[in-house]
């Protein structure tokens, strides 16, 4: 079963390379919105990402350890108005049900609350056929889509606006959009062996959201690679709840 990369594009040129050793070139520049808030890409990619002495092979096993591991995206960042308001656009050309799809991503965004004394995500979602994915300026919505993916063997992407500099308590995040990439078959995987669950990588996208990068460690909802059929980022392990309550207590 073919692992799915996930690949950090944060404003500068990033080298990736692909199983058979091509380079890729990202070219993801960091896009100006109002003064200081700049925007950050986190991409799921199809390409298998090379082992150690650049042969491609799975993933480094990793000791079992209660504290496990997270990874912040910067110091500081993280929402500093809670709980944040979202909108879901169920359209798709799968025909998945929007009972479905809102569902799903509701499920993944209260996995998030269920671990932190905050309120992050309000425990309500706007459904909007007429919600975009904000390619370049934010629009001051957070919004999730599905949609075709330009960049070659992308299966969902997040664009993260925020304030990434300066004094960490001046940072923070203002607003994401995910898109999952339709080239990709997408359901439930307790119903549907062999396809990409919604509710598994949406769960990862929200961590995202919420101001966590990617890890090494398998066990976590923010390990780095994701599988056809897999669902163990649903819940999330020792160094995710680690690290959100990090962000904002437990």
């Amino acid at each position: 079963m073919k692992k799915i990369g996930l690949v950090l594009a944060v404003v500068a040129s990033v080298m990736l390379m692909t199983s058979s050793g091509t380079a890729l070139v990202n070219t993801a520049q960091v896009v100006q919105g109002p003064p200081e808030v700049e925007k950050i890409i986190v991409a799921i990619r199809a390409d298998e990402m090379p082992a150690r002495g650049g042969i491609p092979g799975p993933p480094e096993d990793k000791e079992d350890k209660e504290e496990g591991e997270y990874k912040l995206i910067g110091k500081g960042v993280k929402w500093k108005v809670t709980p944040v308001n979202y909108f879901i656009n169920p359209e798709n050309p799968q025909g998945l049900t929007e009972d479905f799809v809102t569902g799903a991503v509701f499920a993944s965004a209260e996995e998030w609350d269920s671990h932190t004394g905050t309120e992050l995500f309000n425990n309500t979602y706007v459904i909007d056929y007429d919600a975009r994915f904000d390619w370049f300026f934010r629009d001051g919505r957070n919004e999730i889509v599905f949609g075709d993916y330009p960049w070659p063997g992308v299966v969902a992407v997040i664009h993260i606006w925020g304030i990434f500099t300066g004094p960490p308590e001046q940072r923070e995040i203002v607003e994401f959009d995910i898109m999952f990439d339709t080239s990709y078959i997408w359901g439930d995987v307790a119903l549907v062996e062999d396809v990409m669950d919604l509710q598994n990588v949406s769960t990862h996208e929200f961590g995202h959201g919420s101001g966590l990068d990617d890890v090494n460690a398998e066990e976590e909802t923010m390990y780095k690679y994701v599988e056809y059929g897999e669902t163990k980022k649903r819940t999330l392990y020792f160094g995710d709840i680690a690290g959100i309550r990090e962000l904002y207590g437990a």
